[in-house]
């Protein structure tokens, strides 16, 4: 060891020995002495180098680093043992090198032999380099420049290299004396050494054997099992000679090959381990370079170490395999993209099983090559195959064509023929199956899947296609026949219109009116077709009481097929506005000067039109009404491909769309047409106020003109114009060679500048009648909504006259008539309205007469018609009009012939008018058809006037409005004007234009009568001479209404309630957008139909506060002064007036002149009373009897007043107070104890549900809660073995608690349950709905409901907190306050209700949903009590916020988010009825919608 003469750590020189020489005797390879030194001076893996040569050139050898000495130098290593100590090792390898060209040892300094040399101590080599690899020699400028300390060294230890490998040409034996010589020389030296057995990664066992025993031979030596290649045991070997150095330091454990490998090897698994996954976590593109990936895991330690260990290159090795597989990834996606694709490709263009069925998969691909979307669906690539190729990083998600040639593509293929034979097979045995259900008629609406199944079991579709499949059919085949059920019971509900429409507007029924309807409503078949969706019934009906109620256009049932919006629609299109107030038009017709037309048929009839329009233009310019206009024409065929160009619009800018037909084929191609131009101009017009395009429909002419399909495709045609809102040109009538006519060119011109001059507010409010001030006459048409036929042929007879126009702005619905009546020109305003808003406008705005349309095709056309003209009193003139086909259909069909017939005798009672519109007939379409009735009105007008001047004062006089009603006629200086109705023997009537009975059939005035009008220039007529017909001219003469006796005041009058007044008249306040006149007080009043006398004849006696006023104009502003009196004095005149003072006949109702009408009104009534009669009997049945002779009524005088039943209708505006009533009653019955008063009062209300649903005797059902419950079970078993089983199997079934599960499954759960109370649903396969039923039925029996009624009071409040936060607060304390064994049992089913909310989307039972159907079973309310109608929406709001709201109520929870958080109504509280759902009465109106009027009370 070296001097050390300071604290500098030791330094240790070691000398590397082992055979060395010529390759006679070292074989081809060395014993691995330049390995051992490598790895361990520089043991980092890419400093390792396997290959060391000893065969050098002379240059080499004498260059710096071997410096002509037959030793190397490989520097230092700094060394710190287990203890601490360090110490610097210098590596000395002795070796003998070979010249390149004799193949003999150079010659160097020190001559002697190898086991001498290599023994030496003492080392000498003046500016020797450090050798690191072979590629150094020669380049020693290249790499590190280190040189050998002081140019000598001295030896401490030796350390004898022993290959123990097999070799290379080389004897171990041979070795083994070398080394025996060469031990011999280095023992001489006393210096340490210890033998490194090299390439035991290799190595030869007996070899080793041999070596072990060779070294156990000797004194002191120490052997070691290493590998420089594998890093194995070479720091262990140098260890080891540094403690034989310095006995201070720990002698190291000695650790065999194997032993030491296994470690290693683990360390490198356990190191390559996590280099790859780093790899896989850092590399995810297979994009990626290795450069750039390792600048992003340079310094992590996975990266570091793995370098260390294995190298770069292995490392690098890695990162290439993982983006191979990173890209073979991805092109197995895109080809597992294109398989899945492939199918669905197939489907698109080869879905025609005929056309595949029999190819082969060479032919298939020949196919789909010709197929004109073959580059939408396939691409074609230059070089296959595609996988090789740039287009797996292409975006283009088109299969490649080539993948097809594959196996897989075959294999697809033949799947999808498979495939298409499958499910034509599926399909067909899907309709065999429906059409098996069609013929089962026992299946109603409603009714289970699981219901029918054992029925259709042994079908053979059945058996063949799946469950799922079955189930989908019979959905269908249910949402089928529940859709027909409730359309037939929407129109058994039109059809007894008598039934609903007996009641004021925004009224609400009673409790007897409801009991009225279902009683008289189930004994229809299409009522109880419903039987088994009862909930879907109940919501039908309500919604259907609610629109009769509360009638406006938005709650129309026929949505956009209302009439009104029809109207609208087409009076928008097809007249000119009057601009009353203005100069000129919005767009001013003079600024038109050329018009591009867009002409658009098939197969050349477009080209046609443009000739025949060339033909009329001259330098296509083009006469209209006087003006010149340049035409621009574009004949594109429907077939053409311009249409599908999104440019054309706006580069021609047509101003309309000439759209010809002559076929049915043409015309279906026509209307696909102009719904894709108008998706294609929306779409390109980008401001909402432009105007939109307008098409003409045009027939062609036949040429033939007596071809049958002409009346068709003018149907057809008229129909499309109808849907499409658009315009229809006919072919006007007469011969034509040509198939289109100046006419029709002229028309559709004008339809289309029309168009451009005006813009319709087709959502314009109700019109009001009054606003029309200078009109003669103001008539009101009515129609049924859903009626089939098109608003354009009742509208017809008005539109297509010159003398027609549009009413004034925001009149939307209202058209005026210039026309010759009588002998001067009268101005006529014609509103077209459907029946339901023409209820407001019969009850409070001037009409002169009414033309009433039904259909002859159905029966609630009829039923509506006859309930609305039911209440139009008789003074009004009435024109009916039945619509039909053709004449044909009366002699053809019998259900026609019977409701035309009942309208003739209809108008035949009341001496009305009656005529008939055929849609397929031009000839009735004329606006002479309603001529005789304009008469019939103008004759009448002073009567009519009169009459609704004295009923309109009497009703303001009734509710204390001062609003001004409509201004008189221009003509009320007539002395007729204040004359009352006369009593005369003469109607004044012509004979109706058109009786279906008779054989002659007579529309206009015959030619002799026609001799006595002319004919002015717009086709009226008027007479010759200003005299009117006489009245021997006239007939259908009835004798005159008798006067009914005025019915007496009785005392107990059932009068309106003051609330329910306040109600009704906010609501109309709110509801319309003219407001009438507000409530001044609240007495209590009774709706008369009496009119008022003059004020000086009336007398009323004390008892009566609302006199009847008598209106007289005193202004040429044609304003009435109102006049109010109160009268105090008494006298004995009969109903507060003296008949003999009377000078007019009191008008009555069209009802009490028809005994169809007044017979249909009182059917009802008569059948209702009859059955409740009939299960009453005693005192109750007299008093009710007795109630109702004392209501408020008209006589009908048509009847015999022995009649039991001569009260006649009941007013509806009188309804009944059942408090005063009782109190009435009790005042006449025989006076009780106060203890027997006290009971009756405090006697709970009555149940919902009678206790007596059970028909067998139970010890469970129907007992107190109470009696069920104990401290270690608070809930009773039978609910919580119904909601755990609901819960496990329901909570995916639609219609969950909605839907009704079969009553005798729900009776036998009960049952069973009864006799064990272990019973396991589960076991019992219950149905969930008969399960959830059941659990209804537990409540329904209960003696108390869960919610004591006692709370209800306090809910329906609280649910009237606009507050959200405070109601809910509110309801919580309420809540608290129930009975502990109640509120266990609330908190627990509606924890459940709401778990069950939560799974809507499968249910579709919503919160909402399930509190419509839960709150009547936890409630039970009476239904017979008045208010409960009036609270049904607030309990059901409150049951709903429950369960909304349940972790807030039970669990501490803070509130859910909800709709009505910012201070709203209860959520949907003020909503009217939706559809489907089994939904309550329309809510009364919320309190602050009258604040301003009336005291803040209650008004539920």
């Amino acid at each position: 060891m070296a001097k050390n003469k300071d604290a500098r750590p030791p330094i240790f020189a070691i000398s590397v020995v082992g055979l060395s020489g010529t390759e006679k005797e070292k074989g081809n390879c060395g014993v691995g002495k330049s390995c051992l030194c490598n790895r361990y001076v520089r043991p980092d893996a890419d400093n390792y180098y396997s290959e060391h040569t000893s065969v050098l050139s002379t240059i080499d050898f004498g260059g710096r680093v071997v410096n002509n000495d037959h030793f190397l130098y490989w520097g230092d290593v700094s060394h710190r043992g287990d203890e601490g100590l360090e110490c610097k090792i210098q590596i000395i390898e002795q070796t003998e090198f070979i010249d390149d060209q004799t193949f003999l040892p150079h010659r160097s300094t020190n001559l002697q032999p190898y086991t001498k040399r290599a023994a030496a101590t003492k080392l000498q080599s003046a500016e020797k380099l450090m050798y690191i690899c072979t590629d150094q020699l020669g380049l020693e400028q290249d790499f590190d420049q280190k040189q050998m300390p002081d140019g000598k060294l001295n030896i401490d230890g030796f350390m004898l290299c022993i290959d123990v490998s097999k070799g290379c040409n080389r004897r171990f034996d041979d070795q083994m004396k070398f080394v025996n010589s060469l031990y011999s020389h280095i023992a001489k030296s006393k210096k340490p050494i210890v033998v490194a057995a090299t390439k035991c990664d290799e190595y030869v066992d007996q070899h080793l054997r041999d070596l072990q025993s060779y070294v156990a031979s000797k004194k002191n030596l120490v052997l070691i099992e290493t590998s420089a290649r594998t890093n194995v045991n070479v720091e262990l070997c140098f260890n080891t000679l540094i403690q034989h150095l310095d006995k201070t330091r720990g002698k190291p454990k000695i650790v065999s090959f194997l032993e030491a490998f296994k470690v290693q090897q683990q360390q490198v698994i356990s190191v390559t381990e996590r280099f790859e996954r780093l790899i896989v976590h850092t590399v995810r593109d297979y994009h990626n370079t290795w450069k750039t990936v390792i600048n992003t895991m340079k310094g992590q330690p996975d990266y570091e170490e793995f370098i260390t260990l294995e190298g770069s290159k292995k490392a690098r090795n890695m990162f290439t395999k993982h983006i191979t597989q990173l890209r073979q990834e991805h092109i197995r996606r895109r080809r597992e993209e294109y398989l899945t694709t492939l199918p669905k490709t197939l489907n698109n263009i080869l879905n025609n099983l005929d056309e595949v069925e029999h190819l082969t998969w060479p032919e298939a691909q020949t196919v789909i090559r010709n197929r004109t979307d073959f580059q939408y669906w396939f691409v074609i690539l230059e070089q296959t195959p595609w996988d090789e190729t740039d287009h797996v990083d292409n975006s283009d998600r088109r299969i490649p064509f080539d993948l097809l040639n594959t196996p897989d593509g075959e294999r697809i293929y033949h799947n999808h023929v498979q495939h298409l034979r499958s499910e034509k097979r599926r399909v067909e045995m899907k309709e065999r199956f429906r059409k098996t259900l069609d013929r089962v008629h026992f299946i109603s609406p409603g009714q289970p899947w699981e219901e029918v199944m054992c029925f259709v079991m042994e079908d053979e579709a059945y058996k063949y296609i799946t469950e799922s499949d079955r189930r989908d059919v019979y959905c269908k085949h249910q949402q089928e026949i529940v859709e027909r059920a409730k359309e037939d019971f929407q129109e058994m509900l039109f059809e007894h219109a008598e039934l609903f429409y007996d009641l004021d507007l925004n009224a609400t029924p009673s409790c007897d009116k409801m009991t009225e309807i279902h009683c008289v409503l189930s004994e229809e078949p299409r009522y109880r077709a419903l039987q088994k969706l009862a909930p879907d019934r109940e919501s039908l009906l309500l919604k259907h009481i609610g629109f009769v109620y509360h009638p406006t256009k938005e709650t129309c049932l026929s949505g956009p097929n209302c009439v009104d919006l029809k109207v609208e629609q087409v009076l928008a299109n097809r007249l000119v506005q009057l601009d009353h107030g203005r100069s000129s038009f919005y767009y001013n017709s003079a600024n038109v000067d050329k018009i591009n037309l867009c002409l658009l048929g098939k197969e050349g009839l477009s080209q046609e039109l443009a000739n025949e329009i060339r033909a009329q233009s001259t330098d296509d310019e083009y006469t209209v009404d006087g003006k010149i206009y340049e035409l621009e024409l574009l004949p594109v065929d429907v077939n053409s491909t311009l249409l599908f160009s999104h440019t054309w619009v706006n580069t021609f800018k047509p101003h309309g769309c000439f759209c010809v037909f002559n076929s049915i084929e043409s015309l279906n191609c026509i209307g696909d047409c102009i719904g894709r131009i108008r998706a294609e101009v929306a779409q390109s017009r980008r401001d909402r106020f432009a105007q939109p395009l307008p098409f003409i429909l045009i027939l062609a002419n036949q040429r033939d003109n007596i071809c049958k399909n002409i009346p068709i495709l003018r149907h057809q045609g008229q129909q499309l114009a109808n849907k499409l809102q658009c315009t229809f040109v006919d072919i006007p009538s007469g011969a034509f060679p040509r198939k289109f006519t100046e006419f029709q060119i002229k028309q559709g011109l004008r339809a289309v500048l029309d168009c451009l001059k005006h813009n319709f507010d087709v959502l314009a409010p109700l019109p009001c009648i009054k606003d029309m001030s200078e009109t003669d006459l103001r008539i009101v048409m009515c129609a049924m909504c859903w009626d089939p036929f098109s608003v354009d042929l009742i509208l017809s007879p008005f539109l297509d006259s010159h003398c027609c126009s549009a009413g004034q702005p925001g009149q939307s619905n209202t058209l005026i008539l210039d026309k010759i009546i009588g002998d001067t020109r009268r101005r006529i305003q014609v509103t077209i309205l459907s029946y339901h808003s023409a209820i407001g406008v019969r009850k409070d705005e001037l009409v002169h007469g009414y033309i009433l349309v039904y259909s002859a095709k159905r029966k609630a056309s009829m039923a509506t018609l006859r309930a609305f003209l039911a209440e139009v009193h008789d003074v009004i003139p009435v024109q009916m009009v039945a619509i039909t086909d053709s004449q044909a259909d009366f002699f053809e069909n019998d259900s026609i012939k019977e409701l035309m017939t009942e309208g003739e005798h209809i108008a035949t009672e009341i001496t009305a008018k009656f005529t008939a519109l055929y849609s397929l007939s031009q000839y009735h379409r004329q606006t002479e058809v309603f001529t005789p009735f304009f008469n019939e009105v103008l004759d009448k007008k002073p009567n009519i006037e009169s009459s609704f001047l004295l009923d309109t004062s009497s009703r303001e006089c009734t509710t204390g409005a001062s609003e001004d009603i409509f201004p008189t006629s221009p003509h009320r200086h007539s002395p007729a004007y204040n004359t009352y109705y006369p009593e005369s023997d003469d109607d004044n009537e012509a004979p109706p234009p058109y009786s279906p009975i008779g054989d002659d059939v007579q529309l206009l005035p015959t030619p002799s009568e026609r001799a006595k009008y002319r004919i002015d220039l717009e086709g009226n007529e008027y007479p010759v001479h200003s005299t009117p017909i006489g009245d021997h001219e006239r007939n259908h003469k009835v004798p005159p209404p008798v006067r009914p006796k005025p019915v007496l005041p009785k005392p107990n009058i059932k009068k309106l309630d003051p609330n329910l007044l306040r109600t009704i008249e906010a609501g109309m306040r709110s509801n319309r957008r003219l407001p009438r006149g507000t409530m001044t007080h609240s007495e209590d009043v009774e709706a008369s139909e009496n009119y008022a006398d003059p004020l000086d004849t009336l007398h009323r006696s004390r008892g009566f506060l609302n006199d009847d006023t008598y209106a007289i104009p005193d202004d040429p502003h044609s304003r009435l002064v109102k006049i109010r009196n109160y009268h105090h004095g008494g006298g004995e005149e009969e109903n507060g007036y003296d008949r003999k003072l009377q000078t007019a006949r009191q008008p009555s109702k069209y009802k009490h002149r028809s005994k169809i009408l007044f017979s249909k009104t009182k059917a009802y009534q008569r059948r209702f009373h009859s059955d409740s009669d009939g299960e009453e009997s005693g005192p109750a049945m007299q008093k009710k009897k007795k109630g109702r002779a004392h209501r408020g009524s008209e006589e009908d005088p048509l009847l015999s007043p022995a009649d039991p039943w001569k009260g006649g209708i009941d007013n509806p505006a009188i309804t009944s107070d059942p408090e005063q009533e009782d109190k009435k009653i009790k005042k006449k019955k025989t006076p009780k104890t106060p203890k027997e008063s006290k009971k009756r009062s405090s006697k709970p209300p009555k149940p919902l549900y009678p206790p007596t649903r059970r028909n067998w005797d139970s010890n469970y059902f129907g007992v107190p809660l109470q009696n069920l419950v104990s401290a270690d079970r608070p809930i009773p078993l039978f609910i919580e073995k119904c909601v755990d089983y609901i819960e496990r199997t329901g909570l995916t079934t639609e219609g969950l608690y909605r839907v009704s599960g079969n009553k005798t499954d729900q009776d036998n759960i009960q049952k069973q349950f009864d006799q064990d109370q272990n019973i396991d649903f589960v076991a019992m396969d219950v149905a969930v709905n008969a399960a959830a039923g059941a659990l209804k039925a537990f409540f329904a029996d209960l003696p108390e409901p869960l919610i004591p009624y006692s709370f209800h009071p306090e809910l329906v409040e609280a649910a009237k907190i606009m507050d959200y936060i405070e109601r809910l607060q509110t309801l919580r304390e309420i809540i608290k306050k129930f009975p502990p064994v109640n509120f266990q049992v609330f908190k627990y089913i509606i924890t459940h209700l709401n778990r069950v909310s939560q799974h809507s989307k499968t249910t579709l039972m919503t919160a909402d949903n399930l509190s419509i159907c839960f709150w009547p079973t936890l409630m039970r309310p009476d239904f017979e009590n008045k208010d409960t109608l009036s609270t049904t929406k607030l309990n059901q709001a409150v049951i709903e916020s429950f369960i909304l709201q349940s972790n807030f109520f039970f669990y501490g929870g803070e509130p859910a988010e909800s709709s009505g958080s910012d201070g709203t109504p209860p959520p949907r509280c003020q909503n009217m009825v939706e559809a489907l759902l089994p939904l309550q009465l329309p809510p009364p109106l919320q309190p602050t919608q009258i604040q301003h009027s009336v005291a803040p009370e209650p008004l539920i």
